[in-house]
């Protein structure tokens, strides 16, 4: 892919330069020929005006040798001047080369400018007209001007052009590259996170589905089926088949976030309550490891838009968490308060074991789960018992919070307990 992007920018950026290249090129060639025209169109009419102020007195004198004298008297400059008669004959030129005018220039009314590609030597550019002074044709005029200040300029430019847009689309190749490699790091990263996630998933699944299948297998294994014995592998199948369900409602839950398909309720939610109703739902896991849950005394109202279930969610998540991670004997303390920025944050604080700060950046990773020391007997033993969730909890409280305008950010000290904040805009 970073090939493909690399060599795309070079061959947009050729095109672009070639035919910029072509256009200037076209452009600078056009206009030296229109100043050899134009030096051409100088000199003819510099002549014409001197052949008819010699010739108005007497028409009937030697008009080529009142050319002679009045063509000798410019400065050519590598110009070369012909004076044909009205039948094409050669009568005067400044090149010894000259042939008689050729049968599809005689007749012409008009001046006829063409480029004449001779054998040895160099190019030229020739203007032909007609001479005529008082509607009697008087011969035809023919002045030639070299094509090097065409040709030479002109190959020198094509050479430089060639030159400078092979070696801008050789920077722009390197350029490329380098901006492709840029542009495909989060790419690269988002494709490693997908490999994880489809890892993990994979782990988080197999086991319980291998399970159902152990179960299923044993079950009609037995000739003789006890009832009992049924009872209690179907109850487990039951049981796994709910944890299944709900895993595959957090990934769901998740890659609707991901995609941008939220399908949330919008309406104004009292989070006092929402803490009142989650507090209570797990005050009995609180009360069964001896922790003590603390619900801030304040009964204000404080107001957020969004979706009920969902705030309940993750709330949900977060004090759970908390309790889960907490030493027995321990408190898990929940504090709101308001600022002047018409935000909300709630603080959910536990004296728990704490996460190390070098796994902070991680713990909103999804399926990521921290692993206390094994070293730590009291640690390990009053957490234990609530760390067997899937490693999904913070990540759905995360998506829930960002779909709510919010922010979690979370401190934490390793022994000490550990601190989840989140920020809600306040529905005023």
């Amino acid at each position: 892919m970073r090939r493909r992007l690399a060599l795309w920018y070079a061959i947009v950026t050729a095109i672009l330069l070639i035919v910029f290249a072509t256009g200037f090129y076209l452009y600078v060639q056009f206009t030296l020929i229109d100043r050899i025209d134009d030096t051409i169109d100088h000199v003819a009419e510099v002549i014409e005006r001197s052949l008819i102020r010699s010739n108005l007195i007497d028409l009937e004198s030697d008009f080529s040798r009142s050319f002679s004298a009045n063509a000798q008297a410019i400065d050519a400059d590598h110009i070369d001047i012909d004076w044909f008669s009205p039948n094409g004959e050669i009568l005067w030129t400044t090149n010894g080369n000259s042939d008689s005018l050729q049968q599809r220039e005689r007749g012409i009314l008009q001046p006829v400018y063409r480029t004449v590609h001779l054998s040895e030597a160099e190019p030229l550019r020739q203007m032909t007209e007609p001479i005529v002074i008082n509607g009697k044709l008087l011969g035809y005029l023919r002045i030639s001007h070299p094509w090097f200040e065409v040709t030479k300029p002109v190959k020198q430019l094509f050479l430089d052009l060639a030159v400078g847009t092979t070696l801008m689309v050789g920077v722009v190749l390197l350029c490329g590259w380098w901006l492709a490699g840029i542009a495909m790091e989060p790419v690269r990263e988002s494709y490693q996170r997908l490999k994880q996630f489809t890892a993990d998933a994979s782990h988080e699944l197999r086991n319980p589905i291998a399970v159902i299948q152990t179960n299923v297998q044993v079950a009609l294994a037995d000739p003789h089926p006890d009832l009992e014995f049924q009872k209690s592998q179907l109850e487990t199948i039951e049981r796994i088949t709910r944890r299944l369900g709900r895993l595959i409602e957090d990934l769901l839950f998740l890659a609707r976030h991901d995609g941008g398909i939220t399908n949330q309720k919008r309406e104004v939610c009292n989070l006092s309550q929402i803490l009142s109703e989650v507090a209570e739902e797990q005050q009995a896991i609180a009360q069964q490891k001896e922790i003590t849950l603390e619900l801030p005394n304040s009964k204000q109202n404080l107001l957020v838009s969004g979706d009920h279930d969902r705030l309940g969610r993750l709330f949900t998540n977060l004090i759970s968490n908390a309790i889960a991670y907490t030493h027995k004997g321990g408190k898990v303390e929940i504090i709101t308060q308001t600022n002047s920025q018409n935000q909300i944050k709630v603080h959910i604080k536990d004296t728990g074991i704490g996460i190390p700060e070098a796994e902070l950046s991680q713990i909103f990773e999804r399926f990521y789960r921290y692993q206390p020391q094994k070293s730590s007997k009291s640690s390990s033993k009053s957490a234990s018992p609530g760390t067997s969730g899937s490693g999904l909890g913070l990540a759905i409280a995360l998506a829930i919070a960002e779909s709510h305008q919010g922010q979690i950010n979370v401190e934490s000290k390793v022994g000490k307990g550990t601190i989840f904040t989140v920020n809600f805009p306040l529905n005023v």
